[in-house]
């Protein structure tokens, strides 16, 4: 999962960095003020998925005394991070620069130039796109929905730069048809208002990021079958008499912390109910692999209720 979720980043961060120096240069020769939200868009877009790099990298140091469970997590904070700076840099610049056009309209030159960058733009973000989908449609949970499998999955990296190659997307089209509607009404107020639009655009999904990356941070459950597979893991043993709480919480996407009480036959020595639960950990980690670390309680799970 790490190595696509790697590639999705990387693809996403060449692409942008590429399509901000043209369209930054674009936007300073034709005065398009939607351009030039568009420019803003990718350069945010391009330190996003640096920051996703770095978040990537450093998710994977070992444990250690100060963080035992490692540092998965810090790929959700820097996800956390990217979703605030779309909003901070992508959304409110785009809207500040907007309302001024609108105040103080102005014609636009080289529309010929823009509509080209426009273009090219469209297909190098639908190269993005398709990788990310790709990604995230090979780790989809089989039969969930479109928004069920976002909200289901925890690969933040594929799920924000899915949703920054969607709204680029959007806002090509947007800035596209605001040029387009300018030129041929000769209302430059239209190009202001295409801003705007790119704006709220962004902050709208800099906020359904932040919710969702927000929800891995502050520690989510594993998903219903994995939890499911856990539990028929563990009662699928004679040994147990009874299971009671099964907690679990992803460290990262690939890492899931897994507590749980399991009450054991009468009878059963010491000896033998730790030989029961290193059976136990290794069952759970063949039908879950995503299980890292397994915490076994052998405790009477009536003292629960």
């Amino acid at each position: 999962m790490k190595s696509g979720s790697k590639t999705v980043v990387v693809v996403a961060l060449l692409a942008n960095l590429t399509i901000a120096i043209i369209k930054i240069i674009v936007a300073a020769i034709s005065l398009s003020t939607a351009m030039l939200a568009e420019a803003v868009h990718s350069v945010a877009d391009t330190g996003n998925q640096a920051l996703l790099l770095l978040g990537l990298k450093r998710s994977r140091r070992p444990p250690d005394d100060r963080h035992p469970f490692g540092y998965g997590q810090e790929q959700y904070f820097w996800s956390f991070v990217v979703a605030n700076m779309l909003f901070f840099i992508g959304a409110v610049v785009s809207v500040y620069e907007g309302i001024h056009k609108v105040l103080d309209p102005g014609p636009i030159e080289s529309t010929g130039l823009i509509y080209a960058i426009l273009g090219v733009s469209f297909v190098a973000e639908s190269v993005g796109f398709s990788v990310a989908f790709r990604e995230f449609r090979r780790t989809r949970p089989e039969g969930a929905g479109l928004l069920d499998a976002v909200h289901r999955s925890k690969d933040s990296n594929v799920i924000v730069v899915l949703f920054e190659d969607s709204a680029a997307l959007c806002g090509l089209s947007v800035a596209f048809f605001g040029v387009l509607a300018a030129e041929m009404t000769g209302w430059w107020v239209l190009d202001g208002v295409a801003s705007i639009l790119i704006g709220v655009l962004l902050a709208s999904v800099a906020m359904v990021l932040a919710w969702e990356t927000k929800e891995l941070l502050i520690g989510e459950a594993a998903g219903r079958e994995q939890r499911q597979a856990i539990r028929k893991a563990v009662t699928s043993f004679p040994e147990v008499a009874a299971l009671g709480r099964v907690l679990t919480m992803h460290m990262a996407p690939d890492q899931i912390l897994v507590a749980m009480d399991v009450e054991f036959a009468d009878g059963l020595e010491s000896d033998a109910i730790e030989a029961v639960i290193a059976r136990m950990e290794a069952r759970i980690r063949e039908k879950v692999p995503e299980a890292d670390r397994i915490f076994i309680e052998a405790r009477d799970v009536t003292e629960d209720g």
